[in-house]
Order: C-alpha cells, then structure tokens, then sequence
C-alpha cells in the first residue's frame, strides 16, 4: 500500500500570493480527486508534492521518505499525464514509448519492449503501434498518455484534466482503465469537472483559494445534502429577489429555462424538492453555503 501525507503544506510565492494555505491530506491506493476551478491551487499542490518547488511550510511524505528534503525519491517513483500530450510528428507510438523509456532509465532492449508491449495490450492500442501518434483520435492519444505515464512501474501518477475533449464513450474507456490502473498505486486526479470524480473517485477533496475546504467520499457529501437542495423556475427579474435571501449555490438554463437551485435547511417558498448530486455539493462549497 502507498501512502501519501501532506502535513501543513504552505506556499507563498516571491511577489507575495498565497498559493497554497495549510494543506492537509493522506492518500493511499486508489483515484484521488482534487477538485476545484481553475485559479484553486491544484496545480501549485501538484507541482509541491513532486518536488517542483519547495513549500514555504509543511512537510510531505511518500512511504515514509520526506520529498520535501529528498525530492528525487518521488520523481523516480513518478507518472504524469497532462491536459494536453504533444507529441512528436512522423513518430509511431512504439518507436515513442521506446524513447521515452530511454529517458526514463529503462535501458535492457528485452526489459524496454516487453515493458512496452505490456503496456500498449493494458491501453488496447496494440493495433496501432506503429501508427504516427499525432494521427490519433483524442481518445487514442489519452490511452498512450497513460501507456507512457506507466512507464517504469511507477507508484504515483498524476493525471490533470484526462476527459477534457473526450467524447463520452472515449471518455467511459478512458474512466474504465483508470479505476484498473488505480487498484495498485496512487492516481492524483486533478480536475474542475465533477463528472471525472464522480465517476472515478472513493475518495476527494475540494480546493478553493488554495485552502482545502472538504474532503471525504463523494457519497458522504451527497447525503449530507439529502433535504437541503431546492429548485425553482423563474425569470431573470425574480433572480433579483432570490438572491439576497437565500443561498444560491447555482443557476442554469434547461431548455431556455432558467433554473436556481438552492441550499437550505427548509423548503422556501414556490421550491421544490431536488435530489441532491455531487455538484450540488461542490458548488454549496465553493460558494460558501456550508
């Protein structure tokens, strides 16, 4: 089992922005999601606990071993698939692999193809190994992502906005490998799409403004919502009476309605009932309503 602990984690950069404020996390095996808007503080958190830079407080630790003095003993343990893999034109995908492994220190041939074989069979690009990479679909080109992200046998990986672009069935068999990925190591998923960690994470953490504000499983926080989300139709000139008096934690147009959606304790007046989902929870959150 891997275990991640982040204790206290500050960080303040040179011009005096806050970045990160007194982060506290433990992660084991698994997907993990953080989750919060663009501007949160995900990305800062991710580049601290790889060692990128150094935080102004706190200490973190991988399998015991502090990363903070001994950044080299996580980045040797370390997979990262970003947003967006650029790729190199005119390369297929194993000739890619074969590269990448070079760099990642894997320099037996026998070890370096069997390894990369293993892993285009657990992505199902097989087929295409010797296809150019940039030619791929959007979906393709993510399942090579993790193929190289898994290189080395690494014991975290940190994924950063995977669906962005999918279509939902690329995105349903990227989802799919994953929650199989994540049974044996670490999977930092980092996100503002709530649909990722709904469907990929037993457990989460929501981030505002660089400081955690709730963490736990996603099933808990639904059900701490049970009997406190309503909804109503209206028009935009009742949207100027609603908002002073109640807590509005979101508002959208279904087919050219708009709908306000907020929390409370007991029905207001001319709301209905809603069944509470896991945005719910985020935007009560990020908005300040718990």
């Amino acid at each position: 089992m891997n275990t991640l602990k982040i204790n206290d984690v500050s960080l303040v950069y040179n011009n005096g922005y806050q970045a990160l404020n007194a982060i506290n996390l433990e992660i084991t095996n698994g997907v993990f999601g953080l989750l919060g808007p663009n501007g949160a503080g995900k990305s800062s958190l991710m580049k601290t606990i790889v060692g990128l830079q150094k935080p102004s407080e706190g200490e973190i630790f991988f399998n015991g071993i502090d990363v903070v003095k001994k950044p080299l003993e996580i980045q040797k343990q370390l997979g990262f698939l970003p947003q967006y893999f650029g790729v190199y034109p005119k390369v297929s995908a194993y000739n890619l692999l074969q590269h990448l492994a070079k760099l990642k220190g894997i320099y037996n041939n026998n070890e370096r193809h069997d390894q990369i074989m293993n892993l285009l069979g657990k992505v199902n690009l097989v087929e295409a190994k010797n296809k150019e990479v940039h030619t791929f679909s959007g979906g393709m080109k993510q399942r090579f992502g993790v193929a190289q992200a898994l290189l080395g046998d690494p014991k975290i990986v940190i994924v950063d906005e995977p669906t962005a672009g999918l279509d939902p069935e690329e995105r349903n068999r990227f989802n799919a490998l994953l929650s199989e990925i994540g049974e044996d190591i670490i999977i930092l998923l980092s996100t503002h799409l709530v649909e990722d960690v709904r469907n990929l994470c037993s457990e989460m953490a929501i981030i505002k403004q660089g400081t955690i504000v709730a963490k736990g499983n996603p099933n808990q926080f639904i059900d701490a919502l049970q009997g406190k989300i309503w909804q109503k139709a209206i028009n935009k000139s009742e949207l100027l009476n609603i908002e002073p008096n109640n807590t509005v934690i979101s508002k959208q147009f279904i087919e050219k309605i708009m709908y306000v959606t907020v929390y409370a304790d007991a029905c207001p007046t001319g709301f209905i009932p809603v069944t509470p989902k896991l945005e719910h929870a985020y935007f009560t959150y990020l908005n300040n309503a718990k």
